[in-house]
């Protein structure tokens, strides 16, 4: 899969710029005393902080860091500086890429994708206008919220006719398909969910995909320096955990033959799973 990817232009961070943000601007955004911050940032009228203040980690936030072109001062520093934010487009980019493939190796046409936890579905998006292989998309989320806007995006890249949002827990996704997944999406939600509750969920999927069809999922690390800032500034509070232990939970319920790839930053690794038949045994690799 490194192929796949070689292509992309990711964003990166220099020698330079790291040191600095490890010895200045990430001390001061963890330990400034939150209030303060918070009033600078409503000073400078930041919509991503008021998306975050609103629904910490939600699809209105997700959309100000994939577009990368806010128009306040404070958003442009946050938003076009920020390492997370930068690696949230580089895993935009990365998951977009691997997805498309993915479909272009199915054998169905056209190809169903299930995205899980959709918001307005944006790699996913992505994806279908990507792949060469004809393909269409059934995005499930517990919330209808992003769904106009989803269907706005989906219009602009020429795939509105191959998208079907649908509202609902992920875990009762059985009911909601009128075709097994060839290939499933579960990008951006395990970094909010507990260890239960993310075996429970690919148990759900694992129960409707055929043996070997490919699920697409994220781990998130502490790389990006600043937790402690988006926990008291933005409320943010997100859970991270290493490629290996994802992969072990994701074993847990029927799925192996492992490959995690990086964003450059490192914060994101995106990770490819298979569905394995009753009687394998998983199995990893890692791409540094």
């Amino acid at each position: 899969m490194e192929s796949w990817v070689e292509d992309i232009p990711f964003e990166r961070v220099g020698p330079v710029a790291r040191a600095i943000k490890a010895a200045v601007t990430n001390p001061l955004a963890n330990y400034l005393p939150a209030g303060f911050i918070r009033a600078l940032l409503r000073f400078g009228k930041s919509e991503l902080a008021a998306a975050n203040w609103a629904d910490p980690g939600g699809w209105r936030s997700m959309v100000i860091s994939y577009d990368g072109r806010p128009k306040q001062i404070a958003d442009k520093i946050l938003v076009g500086s920020g390492t997370m934010p930068m690696a949230l487009r580089n895993r935009r980019r990365l998951a977009g890429r691997l997805l498309a493939r993915l479909i272009d190796q199915s054998s169905s046409n056209p190809a169903h994708v299930l995205c899980l936890g959709a918001g307005p579905g944006r790699i996913i998006i992505d994806a279908l206008h990507e792949a060469r292989r004809p393909s269409r998309a059934t995005l499930v989320d517990i919330s209808t919220d992003a769904f106009e806007y989803g269907l706005k995006l989906a219009a602009e890249a020429g795939v509105a006719d191959r998208v079907r949002y649908l509202q609902g827990d992920v875990r009762d996704v059985q009911q909601m398909l009128d075709t097994p997944p060839d290939v499933v999406k579960m990008i951006g939600i395990c970094e909010y969910l507990d260890d239960d509750h993310i075996v429970d969920i690919a148990s759900a999927v694992a129960a409707v995909m055929p043996d070997g069809a490919p699920i697409v999922f994220n781990s998130l690390s502490n790389r990006h320096g600043t937790d402690r800032f988006f926990r008291r500034v933005f409320g943010l509070h997100m859970i991270h955990r290493s490629p290996a232990r994802l992969q072990e939970l994701m074993s847990r319920a029927g799925f192996g033959d492992f490959v995690s790839i990086p964003e450059p930053l490192r914060v994101y690794h995106v990770l490819v799973g298979r569905r394995m038949p009753a009687h394998a045994k998983p199995s990893s690799k890692g791409l540094s």
